[in-house]
């Protein structure tokens, strides 16, 4: 059954009271491949604390009536942290003019609805909103074709994203480092960076 969702952007203070929320949501819907992230708490309540203070941040809500059912995140990359700006110094780009979007979340059963596309549209909106920003970017997490617990039905969003106006680049990467399912130590994960102009 399609269900109507409607899409909020908060920033700062207004965050607060959606965090734990936030929170449980990414650790469940990251669980999934090719994430297979464990998940922490802690660390989540740290990160998500990032957009309720960095300058021109926004988060995203998919609500269905007041349930909080997808979020997406947002924010410019200059705010960002040093892994990510790396490769962004490295092949000469100032990130003065970027704006980075975090990730997108959504339940399982909220997918196919046009979530993904408005979660896009909202973050480039505030992105234009702020002013200065020309490009904007995200990355994505590499993993193999052949990885053990690839699910067979699993569909790439390159299509998606290409449909966004994004294309990948190659020369700008870097490594996140989580732990995954089942694992006892964090390992780094290889990332590949999108990006786009905004007009």
């Amino acid at each position: 059954m399609m269900t109507r969702l409607t899409f909020r952007r908060l920033s700062g203070e207004a965050l607060h009271p959606f965090i734990p929320e936030l929170a449980r949501l990414r650790m469940q819907v990251f669980r999934d491949f090719p994430y297979l992230y464990e998940g922490d708490p802690d660390y989540e309540t740290r990160y998500l604390q990032t957009y309720t203070e960095a300058p021109h941040s926004v988060i995203v809500l998919a609500l269905e009536g007041d349930r909080v059912v997808g979020a997406s995140t947002g924010l410019p990359l200059c705010h960002e942290t040093a892994d990510v700006q790396r490769p962004f110094h490295e092949a000469g780009y100032s990130i003065d003019d970027i704006f980075y979007c975090g990730e997108s979340v959504l339940l399982a059963e909220y997918r196919g609805q046009g979530a993904g596309v408005a979660f896009f549209q909202q973050r480039e909106a505030h992105a234009r909103e702020i002013g200065g920003m020309t490009r904007s970017c995200f990355c994505a997490v590499e993993r193999p074709a052949t990885h053990p617990t690839r699910p067979a039905t699993y569909q790439p969003l390159d299509q998606f994203w290409h449909h966004r106006g994004y294309e990948k680049h190659p020369e700008l990467a870097t490594h996140f480092s989580w732990r995954d399912l089942g694992e006892a130590q964090e390992t780094l994960k290889p990332m590949t960076f999108w990006m786009k102009s905004l007009p």
